[in-house]
């Protein structure tokens, strides 16, 4: 089982990338997935999560308005459209399978970093 991320890069603030995330090795249909980030000195923290049928869809409130998660179920793909960077987005985003509320599943990807610089 593999979640593998990619599209990650450096980007100047007021800028825009889209990470995705490929599922492998079984199908997450049945899981919420979403994504997390970790920047330097920091916790973990959430990001954005869309259901399993893709009805419910949460953004952390530092990026709400600005990201927008969503999945393509026949691809077994989730991505994150970041638009609006800003330097304190700055940090690696994990993707994540079986995300209950905010609290990750026990899947996750290796990470890639993004960078936002001002």
């Amino acid at each position: 089982v593999q979640l593998v991320e990619s599209g990650g890069g450096s980007v100047q603030a007021g800028g825009s990338l889209i990470l995705s995330c490929l599922a492998s090795g079984r199908t997450f249909s049945g899981y919420a997935m979403g994504w997390f980030r970790q920047a330097p000195g920091k916790e973990r923290e959430f990001v954005a999560v869309r259901s399993w049928n893709g009805v419910t869809t949460n953004h952390a409130d530092s990026v709400a308005g600005r990201f927008t998660i969503s999945r393509d179920y026949d691809k077994n793909m989730v991505s994150l459209q970041m638009n609006s960077l800003k330097p304190e987005d700055t940090a690696v985003y994990y993707c994540n399978a079986g995300i209950a509320t905010i609290n990750p599943g026990n899947y996750w990807g290796q990470g890639t970093q993004v960078t936002v610089s001002s």
